[in-house]
């Protein structure tokens, strides 16, 4: 019966070790003294202390009966070393079985009946409090400490603080009299059953891959999304608060607490494990939003998990959050790569009325821009990812941006490429049109609409200002090229301004020749439709600018002449006021239907 004993020593067993050496007599005083609390307090007793508690009664008692058995185990040390053959051991172990006895059913006693107050949230804030730090009340507090302590906390809280003083005192004392294993077993017994109640309370069980694969995706974004506010509480509070208090009450032994804490957080494998197990869902382009907060969620947790976990005994767990983010990163980019594949692959050759805007370029404008929200996550999936090369990608089109961001470059890189790859799909849609300057018209229509996504979202900050700028341009270029098809005819129709005066026949051939050009040209732009109302403006400028005053010129020079004509309405159809109503008809996809002459006489 004395191994166990014997095994809990920590000094060496010679005479001139002991720092405080007992005679015989001493110690068997000692041991005496020490008999009449212990066995006053034998759980085995018939007396009323075999169902009072001692920690919940007279405190400065619960400190004699500690001190009397550290006492009681230095007597021993003393005899087992200098009186090895006293019979007073025999009596001495039996009293040290009686005290760890009592001392087992006390701490189990306090752990059933603080479990409320012991809740890891209270544990959690006390022991993140610098002013109430548990590591500086090593000894048991007196009635009158308590008492003052109770002035200043609350109810709760003094019970709170007196259950783990008084846990740390028991665990102290049972450790170092070799009682460890019964004071551990009591521990994980009642603390595991808290964490799982807790993590159940949260919503999170053991996830079978089956059982999520075969979720409809509603139903699954859903659960990701408790998963997120269960896993923060979690992490910051039940696994947080049970490590301070797993740590506190067995400060007295790295390695029983290392044990304890990995025993009783063992149910964290199976929360970290869920992310991972979304990842391998099918990977459709709308789902890689809930990966990227699942991402996020369990790259800010990261640190604090590693500071709970900090254990060779826990390293799974910090393992399983590194494969967990690893898989959701490697999902992530392959939801990318499969959402480029889907704009090449892109067969639709449906014609979009009036050149106006391409469902496809709303879709993916949406997608890219709601994936700059998620910057900071793509920073870090990025990191280790090369950029995308431009292989068979018109160079006029790709810039590598630049930006005052402190983001990784990769992801204005990898959002670029996306928009690249896009508008050289555009450029694909765009030669579905037979008519070349609906084909430019459709261009700058959408090319607009990819510039005011950019410069409406974040997407303005990544991709940077010469990415911008550079994008406006080719939208003013497109706009520049369909006017110059499509009214260059007109335009061409009229004399120059400083060329020679016209004959009357070569002005009635010139007025012919600009009917025809415009209503060919205006009944062809008819339905045709600038969707941006500030693309649309600026295009009926430029376009009236170049027309309007060349035409007023030739209609204020030569319509007096041409009023001694019969039939003037054949050759004189329009005046420059009809012009301007014309041309500020277009772009509606509704132009004045049918052109008509003016009246006579304006």
């Amino acid at each position: 019966m004395l191994a166990r004993f014997f095994s809990s020593f920590s000094t060496p067993s010679t005479p001139s070790s002991s720092t405080h050496k007992f005679s015989e007599s001493m110690a068997e005083e000692t041991i005496e003294n020490a008999e009449s609390i212990i066995t006053k307090w034998d759980p085995n007793s018939s007396s009323i202390t075999r169902v009072t508690s001692l920690f919940h009664g007279n405190r400065d008692e619960a400190e004699v009966f500690l001190t009397s058995v550290r006492d009681l185990r230095r007597a021993m040390r003393t005899l087992v070393s200098e009186h090895p053959t006293s019979d007073m051991l025999v009596l001495s172990q039996k009293l040290m079985q009686m005290a760890m006895a009592r001392l087992q059913k006390e701490f189990y006693q306090i752990l059933e009946a603080t479990r409320d107050q012991l809740d890891p949230e209270s544990i959690s804030l006390r022991s993140s409090d610098g002013s109430r730090n548990f590591e500086d009340e090593n000894e048991l507090g007196s009635e009158e400490e308590l008492k003052t302590a109770g002035e200043s906390i609350t109810n709760a809280e003094r019970v709170m603080v007196v259950a783990m003083l008084d846990l740390k005192s028991i665990a102290d004392c049972m450790i170092s009299s070799g009682y460890s294993n019964e004071c551990v077993k009591i521990y994980k017994l009642i603390r595991k059953s808290v964490v799982d109640e807790g993590l159940h309370l949260l919503g999170i069980e053991k996830f079978r891959p089956s059982q999520i694969h075969k979720m409809n995706w509603e139903a699954l974004e859903h659960m990701v999304k408790n998963w997120i506010d269960a896993v923060k509480i979690a992490v910051k509070t039940l696994f947080n608060g049970e490590k301070a208090l797993c740590d506190h009450v067995f400060s007295a032994s790295l390695t029983i607490k290392e044990s304890c804490f990995s025993e009783i957080s063992r149910g964290a494998i199976n929360l970290f494990k869920f992310p991972v197990i979304v990842a391998k869902c099918k990977k459709l382009p709308e789902r890689i939003f809930p990966l990227m907060e699942l991402y996020e969620a369990l790259s800010d947790l990261q640190p604090e998990v590693e500071l709970i976990f900090n254990s060779e005994s826990t390293s799974d767990i910090k393992l399983q959050i590194v494969s967990s983010l690893h898989g959701l990163g490697e999902s992530i980019c392959a939801i990318l790569s499969d959402f480029v594949s889907t704009i090449q692959n892109d067969s639709s050759k449906t014609l979009i009325v009036g050149g106006g805007i391409h469902p496809l370029t709303q879709k993916v404008m949406n997608y890219i821009s709601s994936l700059a929200d998620y910057s900071r996550i793509l920073s870090d999936i990025f990191s280790d990812s090369p950029p995308p090369r431009n292989t068979a990608l018109p160079e006029a089109y790709f810039e590598t941006p630049t930006s005052d961001s402190s983001l990784t470059p990769a992801v204005s890189v990898h959002l670029a490429w996306l928009i690249l790859v896009l508008l050289c799909k555009l450029d694909r849609k765009a030669e579905v049109y037979k008519d070349m300057s609906l084909s430019y018209l459709f261009l700058a229509n959408n090319l607009q609409v990819v510039l005011d996504k950019v410069c409406t979202t974040r997407l303005n900050v990544l991709l940077g200002e010469d990415w911008v700028f550079k994008l406006a341009e080719k939208v003013i270029q497109y706009a520049s090229t369909y006017e110059t098809m499509a009214w260059g005819k007109v335009f061409s129709s009229l004399p120059d301004i400083n060329s020679p005066p016209l004959s009357p026949e070569e002005a009635k051939e010139c007025f012919q020749r600009f009917n025809a050009a415009f209503e060919e040209a205006y009944k062809k732009q008819a339905s045709w439709v600038v969707p941006d109302m500030k693309l649309r403006d600026e295009l009926k400028v430029s376009i009236a600018k170049e027309l309007i005053p060349a035409y007023k010129e030739f209609y204020n020079t030569h319509r007096m002449t041409m009023r001694r004509e019969n039939n003037l309405e054949m050759f004189v159809r329009f005046t420059p006021d009809d012009l301007e109503n014309y041309i500020s008809a277009l772009f509606h996809g509704t132009a004045l239907s049918g052109i008509s002459p003016p009246p006579n006489q304006r």
